[in-house]
């Protein structure tokens, strides 16, 4: 299996994800040091999903980040583009109506969800804008959406420090615990090159969300952007 060039072809980034979908909860919580489920929760947070309501986790790969949505009583729906993280997902959350899809051309109806949101899977995605505009289109008028994504450390020593770590430690990391680190790689170079904080809430504007906001998590290294659709 080759590694992904950055230009994202689609395919190419579902078949690696398909080759990690078995250990890609546990190699994720290697690789952040546990701080995946600070993240998690956060979103769950912001998100604030209440009982009754429709909530789309696009990306949701083997749908860990789902769970927190379903506990509040809200109809979640797991969606991802790679059919191996779809069906390691099934086997654990049989439950769960979980559905392929590509971020660029949802399989949903206009308005159909109070809520969507995205964690660690925009990056992935190979047209960024056409995914937030699909996003859009489908939440309610009134509905946010929610954005959990890599971005920007803000303190310049740590900064530094951080590149230097998805760059030479995480590979080694991934060849450790992970059954194709190539992957890994890859997601680190994509973390590398996606804009920083500004430059996404800027995106989303574009896109047509409103009340467009983040917040830092773990100094930047990660950061919670959120954003309305105007009713």
């Amino acid at each position: 299996m080759t590694r992904a060039s950055l230009d994202k072809q689609p395919h190419e980034v579902a078949s690696m994800f398909d080759g990690v979908a078995a250990n890609y909860d546990l190699t994720n919580d290697v690789l952040s040091l546990g701080q995946d489920r600070v993240w998690r929760k956060a979103v769950a947070k912001a998100v604030n999903a209440r009982p009754a309501e429709k909530v789309l986790d696009l990306a949701a790969g083997t749908a860990t980040s789902s769970l927190p949505f379903a506990a509040t009583g809200a109809y979640v729906v797991p969606c991802d583009f790679s059919i191996g993280m779809l069906r390691e997902g099934k086997k654990r959350h049989a439950w769960l109506p979980f559905t392929a899809g590509d971020a660029t051309k949802l399989p949903f109806r206009d308005e159909t969800f109070d809520a969507v949101t995205i964690s660690f899977g925009l990056r992935n995605v190979q047209d960024t804008d056409a995914a937030l505009r699909e996003l859009y289109r489908v939440t309610k008028p009134g509905g946010r959406v929610v954005i959990c994504e890599f971005s920007q450390p803000v303190w310049t020593p740590f900064r530094t420090v951080y590149i230097e770590y998805l760059m030479r430690a995480l590979p080694p990391v991934a060849r450790a615990v992970s059954s194709n680190p190539d992957a890994y790689v890859y997601l680190a170079e994509s973390i590398r090159a996606w804009p920083d904080q500004p430059g996404l809430a800027k995106k989303l504007q574009q896109a047509g969300w409103s009340q467009v906001a983040w917040r830092n998590l773990t100094g930047g290294v990660v950061a919670l952007h959120r954003g309305v659709r105007a009713a």
